[in-house]
Protein backbone atom coordinates (compact mmCIF):
# COMPACT_ATOMS: atom_id res chain seq x y z
CA UNK A 1 0.00 0.00 0.00
CA UNK A 2 1.43 3.56 -0.74
CA UNK A 3 2.86 5.41 2.36
CA UNK A 4 0.19 8.17 1.88
CA UNK A 5 -2.73 5.89 1.67
CA UNK A 6 -1.38 4.16 5.00
CA UNK A 7 -1.02 8.05 6.10
CA UNK A 8 -4.74 8.90 5.47
CA UNK A 9 -5.81 5.76 7.41
CA UNK A 10 -3.85 6.72 10.32
CA UNK A 11 -5.37 9.71 10.02
CA UNK A 12 -8.66 8.12 9.90
CA UNK A 13 -8.48 5.95 12.76
CA UNK A 14 -6.99 9.33 15.05
CA UNK A 15 -8.94 9.50 18.22
CA UNK A 16 -10.86 6.10 17.80
CA UNK A 17 -12.31 5.29 20.93
CA UNK A 18 -15.02 2.96 21.75
CA UNK A 19 -18.08 5.51 21.41
CA UNK A 20 -16.77 5.38 17.25
CA UNK A 21 -16.44 1.68 17.45
CA UNK A 22 -19.94 1.31 18.48
CA UNK A 23 -21.59 3.85 15.61
CA UNK A 24 -19.24 1.76 13.44
CA UNK A 25 -20.53 -1.35 14.47
CA UNK A 26 -24.52 -0.22 14.38
CA UNK A 27 -24.02 1.16 11.08
CA UNK A 28 -22.32 -2.27 9.79
CA UNK A 29 -25.25 -4.31 11.14
CA UNK A 30 -27.23 -1.47 9.16
CA UNK A 31 -25.88 -2.05 5.87
CA UNK A 32 -25.58 -5.81 6.13
CA UNK A 33 -29.53 -5.78 6.65
CA UNK A 34 -29.44 -3.87 3.19
CA UNK A 35 -26.90 -6.17 1.41
CA UNK A 36 -28.00 -9.56 2.33
CA UNK A 37 -31.21 -9.86 -0.17
CA UNK A 38 -29.27 -7.72 -2.63
CA UNK A 39 -26.48 -9.80 -2.55
CA UNK A 40 -28.15 -12.80 -3.33
CA UNK A 41 -30.49 -11.16 -5.68
CA UNK A 42 -27.73 -10.37 -7.99
CA UNK A 43 -25.66 -13.11 -7.46
CA UNK A 44 -28.53 -14.70 -9.39
CA UNK A 45 -28.96 -12.12 -11.87
CA UNK A 46 -25.13 -12.37 -12.55
CA UNK A 47 -26.34 -15.88 -13.78
CA UNK A 48 -24.06 -17.07 -11.09
CA UNK A 49 -25.35 -18.15 -7.92
CA UNK A 50 -27.33 -16.47 -4.83
CA UNK A 51 -24.82 -18.43 -2.76
CA UNK A 52 -22.01 -16.55 -5.01
CA UNK A 53 -23.68 -13.71 -4.93
CA UNK A 54 -23.06 -13.41 -0.87
CA UNK A 55 -19.50 -14.60 -0.91
CA UNK A 56 -18.88 -11.89 -3.26
CA UNK A 57 -20.25 -9.39 -0.34
CA UNK A 58 -18.31 -10.93 1.98
CA UNK A 59 -14.90 -11.20 0.48
CA UNK A 60 -15.10 -7.20 -1.05
CA UNK A 61 -16.44 -6.53 2.24
CA UNK A 62 -13.37 -7.69 3.87
CA UNK A 63 -10.53 -6.83 1.42
CA UNK A 64 -12.06 -3.94 -0.80
CA UNK A 65 -13.19 -2.28 2.09
CA UNK A 66 -9.65 -2.49 4.41
CA UNK A 67 -7.93 -0.92 1.57
CA UNK A 68 -10.30 1.49 0.14
CA UNK A 69 -9.62 4.88 -0.92
CA UNK A 70 -12.13 6.33 1.31
CA UNK A 71 -13.97 5.58 4.75
CA UNK A 72 -17.09 5.32 3.78
CA UNK A 73 -16.43 3.15 0.68
CA UNK A 74 -19.10 -0.37 1.19
CA UNK A 75 -18.50 -2.71 -1.97
CA UNK A 76 -19.93 -5.45 -3.40
CA UNK A 77 -21.80 -7.05 -5.87
CA UNK A 78 -23.73 -4.32 -7.83
CA UNK A 79 -26.74 -4.31 -10.63
CA UNK A 80 -25.46 -2.32 -13.30
CA UNK A 81 -22.17 -5.36 -13.06
CA UNK A 82 -24.83 -8.10 -12.98
CA UNK A 83 -25.84 -6.81 -16.33
CA UNK A 84 -22.64 -7.34 -17.87
CA UNK A 85 -22.22 -10.57 -16.24
CA UNK A 86 -25.23 -12.02 -17.51
CA UNK A 87 -24.03 -12.25 -21.22
CA UNK A 88 -21.06 -13.32 -20.56
CA UNK A 89 -22.55 -16.48 -18.19
CA UNK A 90 -24.36 -17.23 -21.42
CA UNK A 91 -21.34 -17.50 -23.01
CA UNK A 92 -18.75 -18.90 -21.47
CA UNK A 93 -20.34 -20.37 -18.40
CA UNK A 94 -19.15 -19.35 -15.00
CA UNK A 95 -15.41 -19.64 -15.60
CA UNK A 96 -15.64 -17.01 -18.07
CA UNK A 97 -16.94 -14.77 -15.25
CA UNK A 98 -14.22 -16.22 -13.22
CA UNK A 99 -11.41 -15.46 -15.44
CA UNK A 100 -12.87 -12.28 -17.07
CA UNK A 101 -12.87 -10.78 -13.10
CA UNK A 102 -9.74 -11.68 -12.64
CA UNK A 103 -8.40 -9.93 -15.64
CA UNK A 104 -10.60 -7.11 -14.91
CA UNK A 105 -9.13 -7.12 -11.18
CA UNK A 106 -5.73 -6.60 -13.02
CA UNK A 107 -6.66 -4.12 -15.58
CA UNK A 108 -7.91 -1.84 -12.67
CA UNK A 109 -4.88 -2.77 -9.98
CA UNK A 110 -2.72 -1.21 -13.29
CA UNK A 111 -4.66 2.11 -13.41
CA UNK A 112 -4.41 2.57 -9.67
CA UNK A 113 -0.98 2.10 -9.59
CA UNK A 114 -0.04 4.86 -12.68
CA UNK A 115 -2.16 7.05 -10.91
CA UNK A 116 -4.75 7.02 -14.34
CA UNK A 117 -7.49 7.12 -11.66
CA UNK A 118 -8.75 11.13 -13.04
CA UNK A 119 -9.18 9.82 -16.97
CA UNK A 120 -12.12 7.73 -15.34
CA UNK A 121 -13.96 11.26 -14.85
CA UNK A 122 -13.25 11.79 -18.46
CA UNK A 123 -16.50 9.95 -19.38
CA UNK A 124 -19.60 12.25 -20.07
CA UNK A 125 -22.30 12.37 -17.85
CA UNK A 126 -25.24 11.77 -20.70
CA UNK A 127 -23.32 8.34 -21.63
CA UNK A 128 -23.02 6.93 -17.95
CA UNK A 129 -27.04 8.38 -17.38
CA UNK A 130 -27.90 6.16 -20.25
CA UNK A 131 -25.28 3.23 -19.36
CA UNK A 132 -27.23 3.37 -16.55
CA UNK A 133 -30.78 3.19 -17.81
CA UNK A 134 -29.29 0.55 -20.34
CA UNK A 135 -28.49 -1.27 -17.53
CA UNK A 136 -30.78 -1.26 -15.39
CA UNK A 137 -33.33 -2.34 -18.39
CA UNK A 138 -31.70 -5.31 -19.03
CA UNK A 139 -31.61 -6.59 -15.31
CA UNK A 140 -35.68 -5.89 -15.41
CA UNK A 141 -35.78 -7.96 -18.51
CA UNK A 142 -33.67 -10.34 -17.14
CA UNK A 143 -35.91 -11.01 -13.84
CA UNK A 144 -39.07 -11.16 -16.46
CA UNK A 145 -38.46 -15.24 -16.19
CA UNK A 146 -38.43 -15.57 -12.39
CA UNK A 147 -40.99 -12.68 -11.81
CA UNK A 148 -43.82 -14.97 -14.32
CA UNK A 149 -42.64 -18.18 -12.82
CA UNK A 150 -41.25 -19.30 -16.67
CA UNK A 151 -38.73 -20.67 -18.27
CA UNK A 152 -37.69 -18.91 -21.51
CA UNK A 153 -34.98 -19.87 -24.27
CA UNK A 154 -31.29 -18.83 -23.34
CA UNK A 155 -30.37 -15.31 -24.86
CA UNK A 156 -27.48 -12.97 -25.26
CA UNK A 157 -29.75 -10.26 -25.83
CA UNK A 158 -32.21 -8.52 -24.36
CA UNK A 159 -34.03 -7.68 -27.53
CA UNK A 160 -34.47 -11.19 -28.54
CA UNK A 161 -35.46 -12.14 -24.79
CA UNK A 162 -38.57 -9.26 -25.38
CA UNK A 163 -39.36 -10.91 -28.53
CA UNK A 164 -39.41 -14.50 -27.29
CA UNK A 165 -42.25 -13.13 -24.58
CA UNK A 166 -44.37 -11.60 -27.81
CA UNK A 167 -44.20 -15.44 -29.24
CA UNK A 168 -46.60 -16.84 -27.06
CA UNK A 169 -47.30 -20.34 -25.16
CA UNK A 170 -46.27 -18.86 -21.87
CA UNK A 171 -47.96 -19.94 -18.86
CA UNK A 172 -47.38 -17.51 -16.15
CA UNK A 173 -47.31 -19.10 -12.75
CA UNK A 174 -49.74 -16.86 -10.55
CA UNK A 175 -47.78 -17.91 -7.22
CA UNK A 176 -44.52 -16.50 -8.55
CA UNK A 177 -46.54 -13.53 -9.84
CA UNK A 178 -48.23 -12.91 -6.70
CA UNK A 179 -45.07 -13.68 -4.43
CA UNK A 180 -42.77 -10.92 -6.97
CA UNK A 181 -46.06 -8.36 -6.80
CA UNK A 182 -45.61 -8.77 -3.11
CA UNK A 183 -42.10 -8.09 -3.12
CA UNK A 184 -42.67 -5.16 -5.29
CA UNK A 185 -45.72 -3.87 -3.26
CA UNK A 186 -43.32 -3.55 -0.09
CA UNK A 187 -40.41 -2.22 -1.31
CA UNK A 188 -42.89 0.94 -3.11
CA UNK A 189 -45.25 1.36 -0.07
CA UNK A 190 -42.78 1.29 2.72
CA UNK A 191 -42.16 4.53 3.58
CA UNK A 192 -37.87 5.40 3.22
CA UNK A 193 -37.38 6.96 6.52
CA UNK A 194 -38.25 3.18 7.95
CA UNK A 195 -35.28 1.79 5.72
CA UNK A 196 -32.89 2.59 8.24
CA UNK A 197 -34.62 0.64 10.85
CA UNK A 198 -35.31 -2.17 8.79
CA UNK A 199 -34.82 -2.01 5.11
CA UNK A 200 -38.00 -2.84 2.63
CA UNK A 201 -36.00 -4.98 0.48
CA UNK A 202 -35.29 -7.26 3.24
CA UNK A 203 -38.95 -7.10 4.91
CA UNK A 204 -40.41 -8.19 1.16
CA UNK A 205 -38.04 -11.13 1.09
CA UNK A 206 -39.31 -12.55 4.54
CA UNK A 207 -42.95 -11.59 3.38
CA UNK A 208 -42.85 -13.33 0.35
CA UNK A 209 -40.62 -16.74 1.85
CA UNK A 210 -43.21 -16.23 5.04
CA UNK A 211 -46.36 -16.90 2.48
CA UNK A 212 -44.93 -19.28 0.02
CA UNK A 213 -44.06 -21.65 3.21
CA UNK A 214 -47.12 -21.28 4.90
CA UNK A 215 -49.06 -21.91 1.77
CA UNK A 216 -46.95 -24.70 0.22
CA UNK A 217 -46.62 -23.23 -2.36
CA UNK A 218 -44.64 -25.13 -5.13
CA UNK A 219 -41.86 -22.26 -6.95
CA UNK A 220 -38.69 -22.11 -7.70
CA UNK A 221 -36.11 -21.00 -4.75
CA UNK A 222 -32.66 -20.34 -4.19
CA UNK A 223 -31.50 -23.54 -2.88
CA UNK A 224 -29.28 -24.77 -0.90
CA UNK A 225 -26.54 -22.12 0.64
CA UNK A 226 -23.14 -23.53 1.34
CA UNK A 227 -21.96 -23.19 5.20
CA UNK A 228 -18.20 -22.42 3.64
CA UNK A 229 -16.76 -19.32 2.30
CA UNK A 230 -14.54 -21.33 -0.43
CA UNK A 231 -17.59 -22.78 -2.61
CA UNK A 232 -17.08 -25.58 -4.63
CA UNK A 233 -17.59 -23.80 -7.41
CA UNK A 234 -14.36 -21.52 -8.05
CA UNK A 235 -11.60 -20.42 -9.79
CA UNK A 236 -8.77 -22.63 -9.49
CA UNK A 237 -4.87 -21.98 -11.37
CA UNK A 238 -5.50 -25.09 -13.37
CA UNK A 239 -8.37 -24.08 -14.70
CA UNK A 240 -7.59 -20.28 -15.88
CA UNK A 241 -7.11 -20.88 -19.62
CA UNK A 242 -4.27 -19.35 -20.35
CA UNK A 243 -4.15 -20.47 -24.08
CA UNK A 244 -6.99 -18.51 -24.64
CA UNK A 245 -6.80 -15.36 -23.01
CA UNK A 246 -7.55 -13.73 -25.53
CA UNK A 247 -10.91 -14.07 -25.63
CA UNK A 248 -11.99 -12.48 -22.27
CA UNK A 249 -9.67 -8.99 -22.94
CA UNK A 250 -12.89 -7.50 -24.31
CA UNK A 251 -15.33 -8.35 -21.12
CA UNK A 252 -12.89 -7.81 -18.54
CA UNK A 253 -12.36 -4.45 -20.02
CA UNK A 254 -15.84 -3.94 -19.66
CA UNK A 255 -15.66 -4.90 -16.24
CA UNK A 256 -13.01 -2.82 -15.60
CA UNK A 257 -13.91 0.31 -16.85
CA UNK A 258 -17.67 -0.42 -15.55
CA UNK A 259 -16.27 -0.97 -11.72
CA UNK A 260 -13.79 2.29 -12.17
CA UNK A 261 -16.61 4.32 -13.00
CA UNK A 262 -19.16 3.00 -10.16
CA UNK A 263 -16.75 2.90 -7.64
CA UNK A 264 -15.40 6.51 -8.38
CA UNK A 265 -19.26 7.39 -9.21
CA UNK A 266 -20.17 6.21 -5.89
CA UNK A 267 -17.44 8.03 -4.37
CA UNK A 268 -17.65 11.15 -5.57
CA UNK A 269 -22.01 10.98 -4.22
CA UNK A 270 -20.58 10.03 -0.54
CA UNK A 271 -18.07 12.91 -1.33
CA UNK A 272 -20.96 15.12 -1.48
CA UNK A 273 -22.44 13.54 1.69
CA UNK A 274 -19.91 13.32 3.79
CA UNK A 275 -16.86 16.36 2.91
CA UNK A 276 -14.54 13.41 2.66
CA UNK A 277 -12.30 13.35 -0.40
CA UNK A 278 -11.88 9.84 -2.32
CA UNK A 279 -8.31 9.15 -3.12
CA UNK A 280 -9.32 7.61 -6.72
CA UNK A 281 -6.21 6.04 -7.37
CA UNK A 282 -6.08 3.98 -4.05
CA UNK A 283 -10.00 3.33 -4.70
CA UNK A 284 -8.89 1.50 -8.12
CA UNK A 285 -5.96 -0.30 -6.31
CA UNK A 286 -8.55 -1.79 -3.58
CA UNK A 287 -11.19 -2.65 -6.20
CA UNK A 288 -8.30 -4.19 -8.41
CA UNK A 289 -6.97 -6.60 -5.59
CA UNK A 290 -10.17 -7.39 -4.14
CA UNK A 291 -11.75 -9.02 -7.89
CA UNK A 292 -8.61 -10.85 -8.25
CA UNK A 293 -8.91 -12.48 -5.05
CA UNK A 294 -12.66 -12.90 -5.06
CA UNK A 295 -12.58 -15.66 -8.08
CA UNK A 296 -10.61 -17.80 -6.43
CA UNK A 297 -13.40 -17.75 -3.50
CA UNK A 298 -16.34 -18.40 -6.18
CA UNK A 299 -17.97 -14.64 -6.18
CA UNK A 300 -18.50 -12.80 -8.97
CA UNK A 301 -16.84 -9.13 -9.82
CA UNK A 302 -17.39 -6.24 -7.28
CA UNK A 303 -17.35 -2.38 -7.19
CA UNK A 304 -18.47 0.20 -4.88
CA UNK A 305 -22.36 0.51 -4.13
CA UNK A 306 -23.79 4.11 -4.18
CA UNK A 307 -27.21 2.54 -1.89
CA UNK A 308 -24.89 0.70 0.77
CA UNK A 309 -22.52 3.30 1.10
CA UNK A 310 -25.16 6.04 1.48
CA UNK A 311 -26.68 3.43 4.40
CA UNK A 312 -23.52 3.09 6.02
CA UNK A 313 -23.01 7.24 6.53
CA UNK A 314 -27.17 7.69 6.85
CA UNK A 315 -26.37 5.23 9.82
CA UNK A 316 -23.73 7.05 11.45
CA UNK A 317 -20.40 4.79 10.15
CA UNK A 318 -17.40 6.82 10.44
CA UNK A 319 -14.49 4.58 9.16
CA UNK A 320 -13.94 1.79 7.20
CA UNK A 321 -14.69 -0.67 10.02
CA UNK A 322 -18.44 -0.46 8.83
CA UNK A 323 -17.41 -2.18 5.86
CA UNK A 324 -15.50 -4.83 7.55
CA UNK A 325 -18.84 -5.66 10.09
CA UNK A 326 -20.93 -5.32 7.38
CA UNK A 327 -18.95 -8.44 5.95
CA UNK A 328 -18.67 -10.01 9.11
CA UNK A 329 -22.36 -10.17 9.83
CA UNK A 330 -23.05 -11.73 6.35
CA UNK A 331 -20.47 -14.27 7.09
CA UNK A 332 -22.28 -15.00 10.20
CA UNK A 333 -25.61 -14.87 8.31
CA UNK A 334 -24.64 -17.65 6.10
CA UNK A 335 -23.66 -20.14 8.63
CA UNK A 336 -26.95 -19.51 10.54
CA UNK A 337 -29.47 -18.72 8.21
CA UNK A 338 -28.58 -21.23 5.88
CA UNK A 339 -31.54 -23.09 5.99
CA UNK A 340 -33.56 -20.04 5.76
CA UNK A 341 -31.88 -18.27 3.00
CA UNK A 342 -32.32 -21.49 1.14
CA UNK A 343 -36.09 -21.31 0.97
CA UNK A 344 -36.38 -17.52 -0.70
CA UNK A 345 -38.56 -18.00 -3.63
CA UNK A 346 -37.14 -16.84 -7.62
CA UNK A 347 -39.56 -14.70 -7.92
CA UNK A 348 -39.26 -12.62 -4.70
CA UNK A 349 -35.33 -11.94 -5.62
CA UNK A 350 -36.88 -11.05 -8.99
CA UNK A 351 -39.51 -8.57 -7.32
CA UNK A 352 -36.30 -6.83 -5.41
CA UNK A 353 -34.10 -6.31 -8.89
CA UNK A 354 -37.14 -4.61 -10.83
CA UNK A 355 -37.52 -2.16 -8.08
CA UNK A 356 -33.56 -1.87 -7.60
CA UNK A 357 -34.02 -1.86 -11.44
CA UNK A 358 -36.48 1.33 -11.41
CA UNK A 359 -34.44 3.17 -8.83
CA UNK A 360 -30.89 2.50 -11.06
CA UNK A 361 -32.00 5.50 -13.10
CA UNK A 362 -30.41 8.38 -12.91
CA UNK A 363 -34.07 10.03 -12.37
CA UNK A 364 -32.81 13.78 -11.85
CA UNK A 365 -29.99 13.91 -14.76
CA UNK A 366 -32.56 12.65 -17.25
CA UNK A 367 -35.16 15.19 -16.34
CA UNK A 368 -32.76 18.23 -16.61
CA UNK A 369 -31.71 16.98 -19.82
CA UNK A 370 -34.59 16.78 -21.51
CA UNK A 371 -36.96 19.51 -19.63
CA UNK A 372 -34.10 21.84 -20.25
CA UNK A 373 -34.17 20.18 -24.19
CA UNK A 374 -30.54 19.59 -24.34
CA UNK A 375 -30.70 18.17 -27.79
CA UNK A 376 -27.27 16.95 -27.76
CA UNK A 377 -27.03 15.42 -24.26
CA UNK A 378 -30.32 13.71 -25.48
CA UNK A 379 -29.45 12.24 -28.39
CA UNK A 380 -25.97 10.68 -26.26
CA UNK A 381 -28.25 9.42 -24.04
CA UNK A 382 -30.94 7.68 -26.13
CA UNK A 383 -28.12 6.15 -28.55
CA UNK A 384 -26.00 4.76 -25.44
CA UNK A 385 -29.17 3.38 -23.78
CA UNK A 386 -30.30 2.01 -27.05
CA UNK A 387 -27.12 0.45 -27.62
CA UNK A 388 -26.52 -1.19 -24.37
CA UNK A 389 -29.99 -2.96 -24.30
CA UNK A 390 -29.38 -3.73 -27.95
CA UNK A 391 -25.81 -4.89 -28.43
CA UNK A 392 -22.26 -5.72 -26.45
CA UNK A 393 -22.17 -3.23 -23.59
CA UNK A 394 -18.12 -2.50 -24.68
CA UNK A 395 -20.02 -0.85 -28.04
CA UNK A 396 -22.34 0.87 -25.83
CA UNK A 397 -19.60 2.99 -23.98
CA UNK A 398 -17.69 3.13 -27.12
CA UNK A 399 -20.65 4.85 -29.39
CA UNK A 400 -21.53 6.84 -26.50
CA UNK A 401 -18.15 8.34 -25.67
CA UNK A 402 -17.96 8.79 -29.95
CA UNK A 403 -21.19 10.57 -30.20
CA UNK A 404 -20.14 12.79 -26.94
CA UNK A 405 -16.46 13.55 -27.93
CA UNK A 406 -17.67 14.68 -31.81
CA UNK A 407 -20.46 16.89 -30.13
CA UNK A 408 -17.79 18.25 -27.95
CA UNK A 409 -15.26 18.73 -31.23
CA UNK A 410 -18.24 20.59 -32.87
CA UNK A 411 -18.95 23.23 -30.01
CA UNK A 412 -15.46 23.77 -29.38
CA UNK A 413 -14.30 24.27 -33.10
CA UNK A 414 -16.44 27.51 -33.41
CA UNK A 415 -13.46 29.72 -33.43
CA UNK A 416 -15.12 33.55 -33.60
CA UNK A 417 -13.03 35.73 -36.20
CA UNK A 418 -13.54 39.73 -36.80
CA UNK A 419 -11.75 41.63 -38.77
CA UNK A 420 -11.80 45.01 -38.38
CA UNK A 421 -10.07 48.59 -39.77
CA UNK A 422 -8.08 50.72 -37.13
CA UNK A 423 -10.91 52.84 -35.40
CA UNK A 424 -9.10 55.96 -34.80
CA UNK A 425 -12.02 57.34 -33.01
CA UNK A 426 -12.13 54.94 -30.25
CA UNK A 427 -8.04 54.99 -29.83
CA UNK A 428 -8.57 59.02 -29.69
CA UNK A 429 -11.19 58.53 -26.84
CA UNK A 430 -8.38 56.38 -24.88
CA UNK A 431 -6.49 59.35 -25.64
CA UNK A 432 -4.01 57.29 -28.53
CA UNK A 433 -3.92 59.63 -31.70
CA UNK A 434 -2.69 58.01 -34.57
CA UNK A 435 -0.43 60.51 -36.99
CA UNK A 436 -2.12 60.16 -40.35
CA UNK A 437 -4.99 57.52 -41.19
CA UNK A 438 -3.82 53.61 -40.32
CA UNK A 439 -4.03 52.29 -43.91
CA UNK A 440 -3.32 48.83 -45.19
CA UNK A 441 -3.53 48.12 -41.29
CA UNK A 442 -6.21 45.39 -39.74
CA UNK A 443 -7.20 43.82 -36.53
CA UNK A 444 -8.53 40.67 -36.38
CA UNK A 445 -10.20 39.77 -32.94
CA UNK A 446 -10.09 35.79 -32.64
CA UNK A 447 -12.25 33.56 -29.70
CA UNK A 448 -11.79 30.23 -29.38
CA UNK A 449 -9.60 27.14 -29.67
CA UNK A 450 -7.02 27.81 -32.66
CA UNK A 451 -6.94 23.64 -33.63
CA UNK A 452 -6.90 21.39 -36.10
CA UNK A 453 -10.55 21.43 -36.16
CA UNK A 454 -11.03 25.34 -36.23
CA UNK A 455 -8.00 25.97 -39.17
CA UNK A 456 -10.49 26.01 -41.77
CA UNK A 457 -12.75 28.65 -40.81
CA UNK A 458 -9.24 30.65 -39.88
CA UNK A 459 -7.75 30.05 -42.99
CA UNK A 460 -10.66 30.85 -45.24
CA UNK A 461 -11.25 34.24 -43.26
CA UNK A 462 -7.41 35.10 -44.22
CA UNK A 463 -7.48 33.68 -47.19
CA UNK A 464 -7.29 37.38 -49.55
CA UNK A 465 -4.26 39.38 -47.53
CA UNK A 466 -2.60 40.97 -50.66
CA UNK A 467 -4.09 44.28 -49.95
CA UNK A 468 -2.97 44.06 -45.57
CA UNK A 469 0.04 45.99 -45.05
CA UNK A 470 -0.34 44.89 -41.39
CA UNK A 471 -2.36 42.25 -40.03
CA UNK A 472 -2.87 42.00 -36.01
CA UNK A 473 -3.80 39.15 -34.42
CA UNK A 474 -5.95 40.06 -30.73
CA UNK A 475 -5.54 36.43 -29.13
CA UNK A 476 -6.57 37.28 -25.85
CA UNK A 477 -9.87 34.85 -26.27
CA UNK A 478 -7.58 31.93 -27.25
CA UNK A 479 -7.22 29.52 -25.13
CA UNK A 480 -5.09 26.81 -26.75
CA UNK A 481 -3.35 26.49 -29.66
CA UNK A 482 -2.30 23.17 -31.06
CA UNK A 483 -0.07 22.06 -34.13
CA UNK A 484 -2.42 22.74 -36.61
CA UNK A 485 -3.27 26.43 -35.19
CA UNK A 486 0.61 26.86 -35.12
CA UNK A 487 0.73 25.83 -38.77
CA UNK A 488 -1.95 28.25 -39.66
CA UNK A 489 -0.36 31.17 -38.24
CA UNK A 490 2.83 30.03 -40.20
CA UNK A 491 1.63 30.36 -43.30
CA UNK A 492 -0.61 33.58 -42.81
CA UNK A 493 2.93 35.36 -41.76
CA UNK A 494 4.56 33.46 -44.95
CA UNK A 495 1.49 35.24 -47.17
CA UNK A 496 1.38 38.50 -45.72
CA UNK A 497 5.88 38.48 -45.61
CA UNK A 498 5.22 37.72 -49.78
CA UNK A 499 4.44 40.93 -50.33
CA UNK A 500 5.93 42.50 -47.91
CA UNK A 501 3.56 42.53 -45.63
CA UNK A 502 3.46 42.16 -41.74
CA UNK A 503 1.90 39.67 -38.98
CA UNK A 504 1.69 41.12 -35.74
CA UNK A 505 0.25 39.32 -32.10
CA UNK A 506 -1.19 41.04 -29.15
CA UNK A 507 -2.91 39.14 -25.63
CA UNK A 508 -1.35 35.62 -25.79
CA UNK A 509 -1.96 33.84 -22.35
CA UNK A 510 0.75 32.51 -21.01
CA UNK A 511 0.56 28.72 -22.03
CA UNK A 512 -0.91 29.77 -25.45
CA UNK A 513 2.35 32.16 -25.56
CA UNK A 514 4.66 28.89 -24.52
CA UNK A 515 3.10 26.99 -27.19
CA UNK A 516 3.66 30.33 -29.66
CA UNK A 517 7.36 30.19 -29.02
CA UNK A 518 7.57 26.26 -28.93
CA UNK A 519 6.42 26.36 -32.42
CA UNK A 520 8.45 29.01 -33.98
CA UNK A 521 5.94 31.42 -34.43
CA UNK A 522 8.09 33.82 -32.25
CA UNK A 523 11.22 33.31 -33.85
CA UNK A 524 9.20 33.36 -37.64
CA UNK A 525 7.74 36.69 -36.86
CA UNK A 526 10.32 38.82 -34.81
CA UNK A 527 9.43 39.12 -30.92
CA UNK A 528 9.43 42.91 -31.80
CA UNK A 529 6.10 42.21 -33.18
CA UNK A 530 4.56 39.96 -30.27
CA UNK A 531 2.23 42.82 -27.61
CA UNK A 532 0.82 42.95 -24.38
CA UNK A 533 -2.36 44.20 -26.64
CA UNK A 534 -4.19 45.24 -29.59
CA UNK A 535 -3.69 49.17 -29.00
CA UNK A 536 -0.21 49.25 -28.99
CA UNK A 537 0.67 46.77 -31.72
CA UNK A 538 -1.58 48.77 -34.13
CA UNK A 539 0.47 52.21 -32.50
CA UNK A 540 3.21 50.51 -33.41
CA UNK A 541 2.29 49.27 -36.88
CA UNK A 542 1.47 52.97 -37.97
CA UNK A 543 4.75 53.63 -36.99
CA UNK A 544 6.49 50.95 -38.90
CA UNK A 545 3.81 52.03 -41.86
CA UNK A 546 4.93 56.08 -41.94
CA UNK A 547 8.73 56.10 -41.03
CA UNK A 548 10.05 52.35 -40.81
CA UNK A 549 10.13 52.93 -36.93
CA UNK A 550 10.59 49.23 -35.46
CA UNK A 551 7.57 48.27 -33.81
CA UNK A 552 9.05 47.01 -30.75
CA UNK A 553 9.28 50.19 -29.05
CA UNK A 554 6.90 49.49 -26.66
CA UNK A 555 7.07 50.41 -22.94
CA UNK A 556 8.27 48.16 -20.42
CA UNK A 557 4.77 48.38 -18.21
CA UNK A 558 2.10 47.79 -20.61
CA UNK A 559 -0.51 50.29 -20.91
CA UNK A 560 -4.58 49.61 -20.32
CA UNK A 561 -5.78 47.69 -23.59
CA UNK A 562 -9.01 46.29 -24.92
CA UNK A 563 -7.51 43.05 -25.74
Amino acid sequence: MPRNSVENIRAEFAGYDADTFRRDVLAGITVAAVALPLALAFGVASGATAAAGLVTAIVAGLVIGSLSGAPYQISGPTGAMSAVLIVLAQRHGLPGIWVAGLLSGAVLLVVGALRLGRFIAFVPSPVVTGFTSGIAAIIAIGQVDNLLGVQTAKVDSAVLKIAGYFEGGLAPDWHALALGGLVIATMVAWPRAWNARFPASLLGIVAATAVAVAAGWDVARIGEIPRTLMLSDRLTLDAVPWADWRSFVAPAATIAALGAVESLLCGAVASNMTGIRLHANQELIAQGVGNMIIPFFGGVPATAAIARTSVGIKSGGRTRMVGIVHALVLLASMFVLAPVMSRIPLAGLAGVLIVTAWRMNEWEAIHFIFRRRLKTAMVTFGITLAATVALDLTQAILIGAFLSGAAFLHQIARLDIDVRDVDAERLRERGIVLVRPAEGIRVGYLTGPLFFAATDRFNAAFADVAAVRVLILSIRGVPLVDTSGLQALLALHARLAAHGGRLMLAGAHDNVRRALERGGVVEAIGEENVFWGADQAILAAERWSTDDAPPGDRPATPPPTDG
